[in-house]
């Protein structure tokens, strides 16, 4: 019993810890996740014949098929920019493939990266080399936007009604680091979503990419703001967004992290990120 309390309190402190990063509700410009001051080594990619980038089109923002069929998205932009900071643009390559098809395509060598939101688990990392994240995807509360309070939101919401769908990561998150709240489990996010907007609970915590996308939407009908965080949790939801390589590739995943980190600092990444979330989810 002890154990099990010690576990929730060192839960607790370690997502208050990352809800250091809170900013005003819709403030949209990302926080800087990487160390300007790294110096990180950019590796020789001369012999490098072809680099592309293999995406899905059904994973909007990130990538999918506009109005006039044409592949876009932040990953489509982000890896041309990654290209340009490399100086390889003329060998760059970007392919769209269901997404079923990306690993098969990726082990076959009909392309050297995916950028399409595979998830960085165990499972993954045993089969692929990954990029550091370039993006990371925390956990947010809504609340009706005339209620909505600020941090310390573990004390201010002891005992209120908070939304969250049921078996996911979120909701475990909630559990042990919320663990004064009253849960209310929903099927579909769909579901919660119409309960929080009917004002039938007195939050909604889960995925804060997804709740930006339904704030802005004309569905939610302004009825809500973010309240509280970001919380960035990966025990419970992992490391964020990376791209993949094949293991032989390290020194490829290597050089996208010099990128990436350059793209970071010149502002390049900020740009993309408002382009594509307009309400952001930190």
């Amino acid at each position: 019993m002890k154990f099990w309390a010690l576990l929730a309190k060192v839960a607790l402190a370690a997502v208050v810890l990352l809800a250091g990063l809170h900013r005003p509700a819709w403030t949209a410009e990302p926080p800087v996740f990487w160390d300007a001051r790294e110096r990180l080594a950019k590796p020789d990619l001369s012999t490098l014949q072809r680099l592309r980038f293999l995406t899905a089109t059904d994973f909007p923002p990130f990538n999918y098929l506009d109005a006039s069929g044409r592949l876009s998205g932040l990953h489509v932009d982000l890896a041309r920019a990654i290209c340009a900071e490399l100086a390889i643009a003329e060998k760059c390559q970007i392919q769209a493939l269901p997404w079923d098809e990306l690993e098969t395509a990726l082990a076959r060598g009909d392309g050297e990266a995916i950028i399409a939101g595979l998830a960085v688990t165990p499972q993954t990392r045993a089969k692929y080399a990954f990029s550091r994240p370039y993006l990371r995807l925390p956990a947010r509360f809504i609340m009706a936007k005339d209620r909505v309070l600020t941090e310390p939101l573990a004390r201010k919401l002891q005992g209120r009604r908070v939304g969250v769908v049921a078996g996911s990561a979120h909701e475990q998150l909630l559990r042990d680091a919320f663990a004064g709240v009253q849960v209310a489990a929903y099927d579909t996010p769909d579901a919660l979503l119409a309960d929080m907007k009917g004002a039938k609970i007195d939050a909604a915590f889960g995925d804060g990419m997804r709740f930006a996308a339904w704030l802005a939407a004309p569905d939610a009908a302004d009825c809500c703001r973010f309240a509280g965080g970001p919380y960035l949790a990966p025990d419970y939801l992992g490391g964020g967004l990376a791209i993949a390589v094949m293991p032989a590739n390290e020194d490829l995943a290597a050089a996208f992290d010099a990128a990436l980190q350059q793209i970071s600092a010149k502002g390049v990444f900020a740009e993309l990120y408002l382009r594509y979330f307009p309400v952001g989810f930190y």
